[in-house]
């Protein structure tokens, strides 16, 4: 099931029932799980470990150097989950010696262009379109949307049943459950559509509009807005988990959208 004009090291753990296409190369420190489908001209490489189920699309580069000048060739490493769906020339790079590991999660759909950088932290279940790009130090909570050519700053964290439009320049945190867009990002509201995908209750999501509304569009500041929520009758685990995600925050909240769509949103 490998293909003649594959270059596979006689090093590499690949399992028995892998299929490697045409012109693929995979290097000898790489480990490939039940199941995986690479398909041609693509470069599996570096201290790379691949789960079950996966498939590779054509001109994919998985486990290569990590973009950084402070990389000296340390022996650092990139995890892969199960059942990933990795489309046509995604990037995707080993850690750097700071943190030492670039992970991505199960059933994660990356369509094609997509570039994870070294020492991102991707969730499962998470959505990245055409051209979406992260930067070195992203964490991806579960269930994250991502349209096609967005790019999110390094360090960034985006919460999780959250998504960002395309085009978008992300270069702060992402609430969790919220709708961002623009240039620089700003909040829309909730995430409504992947709120009921996911089959949050009724009530749960009117808990988390009544939340929004006092987090990003009473006009309050920060603390004073989580204090109100805090003080609140909105207990739920869904809205102590915002609250806790922003007191958390190294990088600073995305802020609202000042229009009257984005404030009808939470009302």
């Amino acid at each position: 099931m490998i293909h003649k004009t594959a270059i596979v090291s006689d090093q590499a753990q690949i399992a028995g029932d892998v299929t490697i296409g045409p012109f693929s190369v995979v290097g000898p420190k790489v480990r490939i799980g039940h199941g995986v489908t690479v398909a041609n001209n693509c470069l599996i490489d570096g201290n790379t470990e691949i789960g079950a189920g996966c498939t590779i699309y054509t001109g994919a580069v998985i486990g290569s150097a990590p973009q950084d000048l402070k990389y000296k060739g340390e022996d650092t490493k990139l995890i892969i989950g199960e059942n990933n769906i990795i489309r046509e020339y995604t990037t995707i790079n080993l850690g750097t010696i700071e943190k030492g590991v670039t992970t991505v999660g199960n059933h994660n759909l990356i369509m094609a262009y997509s570039h994870i950088a070294h020492d991102c932290l991707v969730g499962d279940h998470c959505v990245l379109a055409n051209c979406a790009t992260l930067a070195g130090h992203v964490t991806i909570e579960d269930n994250v949307v991502i349209g096609g050519l967005a790019a999110v700053h390094q360090f960034t964290r985006v919460g999780k049943l959250s998504i960002i439009g395309g085009c978008s320049k992300v270069v702060q945190d992402i609430p969790p459950f919220s709708t961002c867009d623009g240039h620089p990002a700003r909040v829309y509201g909730l995430n409504l559509v992947g709120l009921r995908r996911a089959q949050v209750p009724a009530a749960v999501i009117s808990e988390l509009k009544a939340a929004f509304k006092y987090l990003f569009f009473s006009g309050l500041r920060k603390g004073h807005a989580i204090e109100k929520v805090q003080n609140s009758a909105l207990k739920s685990p869904e809205v102590l988990y915002v609250v806790n995600f922003l007191n958390a925050s190294s990088r600073g909240i995305t802020r609202a959208a000042k229009t009257p769509e984005a404030e009808a949103a939470v009302s």
